[in-house]
């Protein structure tokens, strides 16, 4: 089956893993906030949305890494037309060119392979890079498939197509890069003020443990800890916005 990079799916060694940082999660925000066994009820919702919540993030990863490996794709494809070749015959030498650099098992290298037996049997080969943009959930993918399957069409220059194709998202992934690099400083920043609120209560309870009794095992407290709880989680939320640019 294709694999459609809009999508994951865990592995079970992933499964166990984020089941663990969930419970362990629950029972620290149940220890600091609650201290009471009943605030475990939540616990399958938590995990559902730790789990959804890390799914987008391996998604975003993958997508991420798929745009890599295609802009060098683009590089290697421009080279290989400029020598002579034709984009059917080019798209073998790019699939040994990214298994050099990647490996067999990465994603576009897989893709190539499978474009290049697919080519044997007459499949045309904008057909594929549509295909490719479809299943890629990538602006950048899927505009480059749009302007080859019109320039192959229309019988359009692919050389100079892929040459500016190749400019334009190399240039779009650097600026990618410039400001992930910008931003390494603050989230690492955004991460340290996330843990401070359990850093601060988790202190408080340690050394003055009955400066925070009164707010455990009755009506009020728990209400007062439920709001400072959701408060923590609108900033968590808010802090990863801003930090989260989209080029």
């Amino acid at each position: 089956m294709k694999k459609d990079y809009g999508m994951y799916q865990f592995q079970w060694k992933e499964k166990v893993r984020y089941l663990a940082e969930a419970t362990v999660l629950c029972a620290g925000v149940n220890w600091l906030f609650y201290q009471n066994i009943w605030a475990f009820l939540p616990l399958p919702a938590i995990v559902f949305i730790y789990f959804r919540l890390r799914k987008q993030q391996k998604i975003r990863e993958q997508q991420r890494e798929l745009n890599y490996q295609f802009k060098d794709m683009l590089d290697s494809l421009n080279v290989t037309l400029q020598a002579g070749y034709s984009v059917e015959n080019a798209i073998s030498l790019c699939a040994r060119e990214l298994e050099r650099l990647y490996g067999r098992e990465a994603d576009l290298t897989r893709e190539l392979r499978e474009m290049e037996d697919k080519l044997k049997l007459s499949v045309p080969v904008e057909r594929l890079f549509m295909d490719l943009g479809s299943r890629s959930h990538s602006e950048d993918v899927e505009n480059f498939a749009v302007v080859f399957q019109t320039a192959k069409r229309s019988g359009g220059d692919m050389r100079k197509i892929l040459e500016k194709s190749a400019q334009m998202l190399g240039d779009k992934i650097e600026v990618k890069k410039e400001i992930e690099a910008v931003l390494t400083a603050k989230k690492s920043e955004q991460r340290l003020m996330s843990v401070m609120p359990f850093g601060i209560i988790l202190y408080m309870s340690l050394t003055s443990p009955g400066f925070l009794e009164v707010l455990y095992g009755n009506l009020f407290g728990v209400a007062v800890m439920t709001g400072c709880l959701a408060v923590y989680l609108f900033a968590w939320w808010l802090g990863n916005r801003i930090v989260d640019i989209e080029v």
